[in-house]
């Protein structure tokens, strides 16, 4: 007699041997002593956990012929019993549905149907990848899997639950079995091979369990393999050469080797192992395990029930746990899991497992964004500040390199949780509420802020009252900066038009170009010099003609003339002159040019503590520098 495979060997005949799957067991057998049996079942879940061995027992355990009745457990000697384990039995009828999946296959097995059973009590139809089946095949099912004959029972076995269409799951009463557990694997595999009088180590039957990875046929199938492969009793050293694992103290290394910055000791453990002909996928994919292992050591603790692995490998996570933060953990799991997925369709495999390991070590110099938030707050103020953790230099004598390690901010004694922060912000009253607020200062904005909106009609402030305090005057530029061809003396605005019209013109401009998206023309238009010459609105600029071309479109040009006019009354033309300089003189008197920012509102905003914080940090630059204050 040929050798069988110990997955069909050591197959469940009783429910009471199928192990992982006692919440789908229990429900069938109870249902059977209760004569709550349905006529439609769906059994679903992942490969090689006991989908169709549960559809075979319930089949022997209803038409077991021990009584005059179904029984919960099947007494696997009596002749219905022997047939359906040998696969031969008359009315317990098989079919692949991955075949036979068409709708002339399914028309047959419905006329077949109506016949009864040769000799057991009931026919039963096992539909293996019933997922296969197409949509109309399942149509013409319908009718019979709603209302069959009372002799009949149907089970579907599938992987794939939700390519069967509803109108199925509905009419079946649906069980989802679920990955077999980690222990139960092990205890499995220790039975058979001593039932089989073979030795193993307990790291073997860890490595075979993981291998598995929730299939008991997928480990045991490994299994036998390892069994011809070793030379009586089976090691950690060749199980894990049969399934192509790299040794469990290379992943440690390597995460040592990231932990300390050591790029080059990264490559050198990977270059060894791809020259040993380990695969970059295979090896990707422990090393996302491995780091999932370790972040829930972390989180969770190495004792932690979500470990499915050795006791050796508890060690060694909990060991690398400790040398990272669980943002840093988060993070490399991160890289990895993207490189894994890239290997996939990538043809250099090597070259991109290489890049995700030297991310890993480069994460390390990343330094948390609230740390260097909080290092710009802390230079707004008073001398007396906290000092703020700052990245170490580790020198490594044997490369002559240097490598920034950061402290991890919840490490420190003067760390506080952004969220925490965030939370004391909102629960304390505003400082402007209780404390007379100073006069702003410059303020910076980018290309694409949007003007500031003009208080207009009965909510404007009165200046006819006598405590209106006047605001502080905004920066002008003299008629003396235009150019030749233009005099000033035809700049001016009408004698009707006062000083605060004036910035309502200038103001309805520019939110009306940024409400359209006009953002680098908002920002052209108000570092210019402002003035009315006549019915025409004359806006001086710095920049070339060739740049007020690219920015002034007819679309544009219109929404600016349709504003402008609304605030003059009357109907004007733009005219926008390039090429003038912005000077910072004062206030004419007249109000009929204005300019947007100076060199005052610069050389302020230059000496602000925030601003240079973030030109250090950051490298920025100041662009355009807009003094509101005659605004507030």
């Amino acid at each position: 007699m040929s050798y069988i495979v110990l997955a069909r060997k050591y197959r469940p005949q009783k429910f009471s041997e199928v192990i992982g799957q006692e919440h789908v067991t229990r429900t069938l057998q109870n249902a059977i002593e209760q004569g709550r049996t349905a006529h439609g079942y769906i059994f679903s879940g992942h490969r090689g956990i006991g989908k169709t061995t549960v559809a075979r027992i319930l089949a022997m355990a209803l038409n077991c012929r021990s009584k005059d009745k179904p029984v919960p457990e099947p007494c696997g000697i009596c002749e219905s019993c022997t047939e359906i384990r040998a696969g031969n039995s008359v009315d317990v009828i098989e079919i692949d549905a991955a075949t036979n999946r068409g709708i002339d296959e399914i028309r047959e097995l419905r006329e077949a149907a109506r016949y009864r059973p040769a000799r057991d009590r009931f026919k039963i139809y096992i539909l293996d990848e019933a997922h296969q089946i197409t949509d109309a095949a399942f149509n013409a099912l319908l009718k019979t899997l709603e209302e069959p004959p009372d002799h009949i029972v149907f089970m579907l076995a599938t992987t794939q639950p939700e390519d069967i269409p509803q109108t199925i799951r509905s009419r079946c009463q649906h069980f989802s079995f679920r990955a077999v557990k980690f222990d139960d694997i092990v205890g499995q595999l220790r039975d058979l091979l001593a039932r089989e009088k073979i030795e193993a180590d307990d790291d073997a039957l860890a490595l075979l369990a993981e291998a598995g990875d929730g299939s008991m046929r997928d480990a045991l199938s490994i299994l036998d393999q390892a069994i011809a492969s070793s030379s009586g009793k089976l090691t950690a050293e060749s199980v894990r050469d049969l399934v192509g694992a790299a040794p469990a103290h290379i992943l440690e290394e390597i995460m040592r080797a990231v932990s300390e910055g050591k790029s080059d000791e990264v490559l050198a453990q990977a270059n060894h192992l791809i020259s040993e002909g380990h695969s970059p996928t295979h090896f990707a994919r422990q090393m996302v395990r491995f780091l999932r292992n370790a972040t829930v050591a972390k989180v969770a603790g190495a004792d932690s029930s979500l470990l499915q692995i050795s006791g050796e490998e508890r060690a060694r996570v909990d060991r690398i746990a400790e040398l990272f933060s669980e943002e840093d953990l988060t993070r490399h799991l991160h890289i990895m899991l993207r490189t894994h997925s890239e290997l996939g369709y990538r043809q250099e495999q090597r070259f991109h497992l290489e890049l995700g390991l030297l991310k890993m070590a480069h994460a390390q110099r990343l330094l948390p964004i609230e740390q260097l938030l909080s290092d710009v707050a802390s230079a707004t103020t008073s001398n007396g500040t906290k000092p703020q953790a700052k990245p170490t230099i580790v020198t490594h004598a044997s490369r002559g390199v240097e490598t920034r390690h950061s402290e991890p901010p919840s490490a420190r004694s003067d760390y506080i949780s952004p969220f925490a922060a965030d939370s004391a912000r909102k629960t304390t009253p505003r400082q402007e509420d209780t404390v007379p607020s100073a006069a702003p200062g410059p303020r910076i904005v980018a290309t694409s802020s949007q003007a500031e909106p003009v208080i207009l009609g009965s909510a404007a402030p009165d200046r006819s009252n006598p405590n209106y305090v006047s605001p502080a005057p905004r920066a002008t530029a003299q008629p003396e900066s235009m150019s030749d061809s233009e005099p000033s003396a035809n700049l001016e605005l009408p004698s009707s038009t006062h000083s605060n019209e004036f910035e309502s013109l200038q103001a309805a401009v520019l939110q009306a170009l940024s409400e359209n998206n006009q953002h680098v023309l908002v920002s052209m238009l108000s570092a210019g010099e402002w003035g009315v010459q006549g019915n025409e609105l004359v806006i001086k600029v710095t920049e070339s003609r060739t740049v007020v071309d690219m920015s002034l479109g007819s679309e544009a040009k219109r929404i600016a003339i349709a504003a402008a006019s609304g605030v003059l009354g009357r109907a004007v033309k733009l005219r926008i002159v390039p090429g003038a300089a912005v000077s910072t003189t004062e206030n004419s008197g007249n109000g009929a040019v204005r300019s947007a920012s100076g060199a005052g509102g610069r050389s302020r905003a230059e000496q602000d503590p925030v601003v240079r914080r973030m030109r250090d940090k950051f490298g920025a630059e100041i662009r355009t520098v807009i003094d509101y204050r005659g605004k507030r």
